[in-house]
């Protein structure tokens, strides 16, 4: 939708305080994911136990990742099982027993990937002229650890005034619980609170459901469903409508 056609999402409320996602919203996930699996590529040696294409490799683990990451919001799975499973499944779909992974390939692979700093293009530029009107806050279904390392990492810290982990708060988005403690940390209301993110069902419906506004984070161009009111696919677009 071109940005002309987008309406300030509730133009008779002013917002006052924004709560952001972090993975797949401004830290561009896939992208660090890919540099740090291409390094573990070359280093591991993957190609002499029989995993001959390090972008078949790659492509394989970030759909395996993703479909994980959707089950891990919704409850269904746990960080361990989470953690467990995404490199095994990849081993097995490209013919491989999980057995000949390196035994510490997972723990490599978490420890390396946080410390990218690859964000979404104009994430600093945004954030800053956002932060100037408004509060500015993270609601991220990251780990704890992690989370820490990339927003340090990449200088996003600053912009915050709480970052909220679902991990530490004990629930994950979509669950309305995190959104209320995320606007009782803020001093906020659920009318001057606006949510912005990449996840149809942890994000958006989550916030929706809540009775939070909610803007889509939708880089990709993947279809919009029709119970989301708004989509924006470059960050920078915000600075035109808030």
């Amino acid at each position: 939708m071109p940005i002309s056609e987008i309406e300030h999402p509730k133009s008779e409320i002013k917002y006052r305080h924004l709560f952001f996602d972090l993975d797949h919203t401004i830290w561009d996930f896939d992208k660090n994911a890919e540099e740090t699996l291409h390094e573990l590529y070359g280093t591991y040696n993957l190609k002499d136990i029989g995993l001959h294409s390090a972008d078949l490799f790659i492509e394989t683990y970030t759909r395996h990742n993703h479909r994980l990451w959707a089950q891990y919001h919704l409850g269904e799975i746990t960080k361990d099982e989470l953690r467990d499973a995404r490199f095994k499944s990849t081993f097995t779909e490209l013919g491989l027993h999980p057995s000949l992974m390196p035994a510490d390939f997972e723990d490599a692979y978490v420890t390396l990937c946080p410390t990218k700093t690859n964000l979404f293009p104009h994430a600093h530029e945004t954030l800053e002229y956002l932060q100037s009107k408004y509060t500015l806050h993270l609601i991220s279904n990251g780990f704890k650890d992690s989370t820490t390392l990339k927003v340090n990492g990449t200088d996003l810290v600053k912009y915050f005034q709480n970052i909220i982990i679902s991990e530490v708060v004990g629930v994950n988005k979509p669950d309305p619980l995190i959104f209320q403690h995320a606007i009782d940390l803020a001093g906020s209301t659920k009318e001057e609170s606006l949510m912005i993110g990449d996840s149809i069902e942890a994000d958006i419906r989550g916030a929706l459901g809540f009775g939070m506004d909610a803007i889509y984070f939708n880089p990709l161009g993947l279809e919009k469903p029709a119970d989301v009111p708004i989509q924006i696919s470059h960050l920078k677009e915000l600075t035109l409508m808030l």
